[in-house]
C-alpha cells in the first residue's frame, strides 16, 4: 500500500496561515506604499471676524495629516489649483538619495506652476516621530502646511509608557492680510515686514483675540488618562513658550528623534521644530478648565513679532466611562473655573538656555547617539542681521533710512536663483548658477557679540559649501549682534545633527570644545543658535544632493540668513543620488 505524502487538511491550513504571516513579517520590515493625492485650491476662511482667501490643500486648514511607519513608501501626487506656483518640502525627513522629493523651490525643485502636478516619492528611513510638511516658497507655508506622523515599525512599543491617545497641536501665526502683499511691501521699503495679527492651535485663534471665543481648540479627556501632544511649531516669525495650567508636561521626543523624558511646567518649541510631550490628566473630574497657552520668546526690537497669547481649553469629561445622557445634553461642563498658566517673560534666555541643556539622547543600543568622535571638516558660520544700502532715489525704511535689512552667513546674503540648485548639479550645468566657495568661516573676523563693525552691509551671491561623500562635519554657528541678539532657529534639510555644545558670548575654539557632550547630546533637525552666544553641531555627510540651511524666521529667510551644502557622490552605488524623476518641475 502506497503512503500519501499529502499534508493533513489541517497542517495545511497551518503552513499557510504560517506563510501569510510571514509575508505579514516581511511587509512589516519593509514597509508598505501609502498614496496621497493633495490639491493646492484656495478657499475662504474667517478669522478675527473677517474673510479671506487662502491657499490650502485639499480646502483644509491646517492640512491633512499624512500618517505612516518607519519604512514605509510616500507617494504623494501634489496637484496645483491655486494661482501661486507651490513646492511642499516634508520637514525632517531624511529623503536619503531622494532630494528631488525635498521640496524647496529653486534648491532641489522648480516649483509647481498653476494646473501642474508633481509626485514627491521617497521612503521613510529609520525614523518615527512626529514631523510635519509646509509650503516652500515665499511666504506661502503661513496657511499651507500639516502634520507628518510616523508611527514605530509594526511590534516596535514607544520606549516610553503608551499614552491612551495621540493628538497633534499645530501653532501658527494668522494674518488678516494677504502674507504675500505683507512680503512684497516689506521687501520694497526695506522694512520689516508687519508682524501677524493672532497666533493660532491648529487653525484656531482662541478666547483671547477679539470675536474669536468661537475659534477655540477644545482638547477633552479623561480623567486618569495619558494624552501625547505632537507639538508642532508652524508659525512664520516667532519661537513660542507653551504651557497647560496646573498640569505637567514630560517630554518624550524632538525633531522626531526619542530623549530621555524630562518634565517641566512649561516649554519652548521654536518654528521649524516638533516636541512630542505625555500630558497625564488628573485621577478625577476636577471640576475645572484649563487654558493651553502659547507666547512668543524673544529678543529682538520692539514690533518685529507678535507679541500676543493664543490659548486652548483643556476640558475633562464629566462622565468619562457612562453613555452620555442624551444628544443635548453635553458630558462637558464649561460653566466652571479657568485657570490660566504663568508663561516666561518674553526675553526670557536663560529660561531657554536652561530649557535646552535639559535635552539629551537616549543613547540606548536600540536607540544610539551615533554622534561623529573625529572629524573631517570644520566649518564656523556667523549668522545675523546686516544691511544692504538703499537702491539709487529710494528712500527706505531699514535701520536708517539709507540701508534696507538684510541677513547672512559669513557675510553673504544668500540669493535664491532662477534655476534649481539640485537640477543644476546633476546635469553639470552649474556655471551663472551657483558658485561652489562659500566661505568656512567669516573672511573678515570681528567681535560677533560686541560692539558692532561701522559698516553694517553684507555681501550677496548663491554659493554652496562642497563636502565629500562620508565625511564628518563640524559647524560651530555664531550668533552675531549687529542689529541686536536674536536667537535664529537653524533648520538643515537632508540630515539630522547632533548639539555637541552651546553657550554665549563668542565661542572659544580653544576652550570651548573639552566641554563638549559627545556621549548623549540631542540630535534634531533645527536648532536654535541662542541669542547672543553660538551652537556647535556635527553630522555625517552620508545623504549626496545639494541640501538648503535656513533659519526658520520666515523674515530672516527671505533677508538672506540661508545657504546650501552641496554633499558629493560616494564611490559606491548606494552612495550616489538617483536620477530625477520624468516629471521633475520645470522652471
Amino acid at each position: 500500500m502506497a503512503i500519501s505524502s499529502a499534508l493533513p487538511c489541517s497542517s495545511l491550513l497551518m503552513a499557510a496561515a504560517q506563510l501569510m504571516l510571514l509575508a505579514s513579517v516581511v511587509v512589516q520590515v519593509q514597509g508598505i506604499t501609502r498614496h496621497y493625492d493633495f490639491n493646492v485650491t484656495m478657499a475662504n476662511v474667517t478669522r478675527l471676524c473677517a474673510s479671506k482667501s487662502i491657499i490650502t490643500v485639499n480646502g483644509q486648514f491646517p492640512g491633512p495629516k499624512i500618517v505612516a511607519r518607519e519604512g514605509d513608501r510616500l507617494v504623494i501626487r501634489v496637484t496645483n489649483h491655486a494661482q501661486h506656483n507651490i513646492s511642499l518640502h516634508w520637514h525632517g525627513i531624511r529623503q536619503l538619495r531622494t532630494g528631488w522629493a525635498d521640496g524647496p523651490a529653486y534648491i532641489t525643485q522648480c516649483p509647481i506652476q498653476t494646473g501642474q502636478s508633481y509626485v514627491y516619492n521617497y521612503t521613510v528611513v529609520g525614523q518615527r516621530g512626529t514631523l510635519w510638511w509646509h509650503a516652500h516658497i515665499s511666504w506661502l507655508r503661513a496657511t499651507v502646511y500639516g502634520p507628518l506622523v510616523i508611527l514605530p515599525k509594526l511590534g516596535v512599543p514607544y520606549p516610553f509608557p503608551a499614552p491612551y491617545k495621540e493628538v497633534p497641536v499645530i501653532f501658527g501665526e494668522w494674518w488678516l492680510a494677504d502674507t504675500e502683499v505683507v512680503i512684497k511691501q516689506a521687501l520694497q521699503l526695506g522694512a520689516g515686514p508687519n508682524v501677524s495679527d493672532a497666533h493660532t492651535i491648529n487653525g484656531l485663534p482662541g478666547p483671547l483675540y477679539n470675536c474669536s471665543a468661537k475659534d477655540t481648540y477644545k482638547l477633552k479627556v479623561k480623567p486618569g488618562k495619558t494624552y501625547m501632544l505632537r507639538l508642532i511649531n508652524a508659525a512664520l516669525n516667532d519661537e513660542l513658550f507653551f504651557s497647560v495650567a496646573n498640569h505637567s508636561l514630560t517630554v518624550v521626543e524632538v525633531d522626531a528623534v526619542y530623549v530621555k523624558p524630562f518634565t517641566v511646567d512649561t516649554l519652548l518649541i521654536a518654528p521649524g521644530q516638533t516636541t512630542n510631550v505625555l500630558l497625564a490628566a488628573k485621577p478625577s473630574y476636577p471640576g475645572a478648565n484649563y487654558y493651553m497657552s502659547a507666547a512668543p520668546y524673544s529678543t529682538a526690537r520692539p514690533a518685529t513679532f507678535d507679541n500676543t497669547t493664543v490659548a486652548g481649553i483643556l476640558e475633562y469629561e464629566l462622565y468619562p466611562d457612562a453613555p452620555r445622557p442624551s444628544a443635548s445634553a453635553g458630558s462637558f461642563n464649561e460653566a466652571l473655573p479657568l485657570y490660566r498658566p504663568t508663561l516666561p517673560q518674553l526675553n526670557d534666555t536663560s529660561f531657554v538656555g536652561n530649557f535646552t541643556a535639559k535635552l539629551r539622547s537616549l543613547a540606548t543600543p536600540r536607540y544610539p547617539a551615533a554622534v561623529p568622535r573625529t572629524v573631517d571638516r570644520r566649518f564656523f558660520f556667523a549668522v545675523g542681521l546686516g544691511t544692504h544700502p538703499c537702491p539709487a532715489n529710494a528712500t527706505c525704511q531699514g535701520p536708517t533710512n539709507t540701508t534696507q535689512f538684510a541677513a547672512s552667513v559669513n557675510n553673504v546674503s544668500f540669493v535664491l536663483p532662477t534655476k534649481a540648485l539640485l537640477h543644476s548639479h546633476f546635469t553639470g550645468l552649474s556655471s551663472g548658477v551657483y558658485s561652489p566657495d562659500f566661505p568656512v568661516a567669516p573672511l573678515a573676523p570681528f567681535n560677533y557679540t560686541g560692539t558692532p563693525p561701522n559698516n553694517t552691509n553684507v555681501a550677496s551671491g548663491t554659493k554652496l559649501m562642497v563636502v565629500p561623500y562620508g565625511a564628518n562635519v563640524e559647524l560651530v554657528m555664531q550668533g552675531t549682534s549687529i542689529l541686536g541678539v536674536e536667537s535664529h532657529p537653524l533648520h538643515l534639510h537632508g540630515f539630522n545633527f547632533f548639539v555637541v555644545g552651546q553657550g554665549y558670548g563668542n565661542y572659544d575654539p580653544v576652550n570651548d570644545p573639552s566641554k563638549f557632550n559627545l556621549v548623549d547630546p540631542v540630535e534634531r533637525n533645527t536648532v536654535g543658535v541662542p541669542a547672543g552666544g553660538w551652537v556647535a553641531i556635527r553630522f555625517l555627510a552620508d545623504n549626496p544632493g545639494v541640501w538648503f540651511m535656513h533659519c526658520h524666521l520666515e523674515a530672516h529667510t527671505t533677508w538672506g540668513l540661508r545657504m546650501a551644502w552641496l554633499v558629493l557622490d560616494g564611490s559606491l552605488p548606494h552612495q550616489k543620488l538617483l536620477p530625477p524623476p520624468s516629471d521633475l518641475p520645470k522652471c
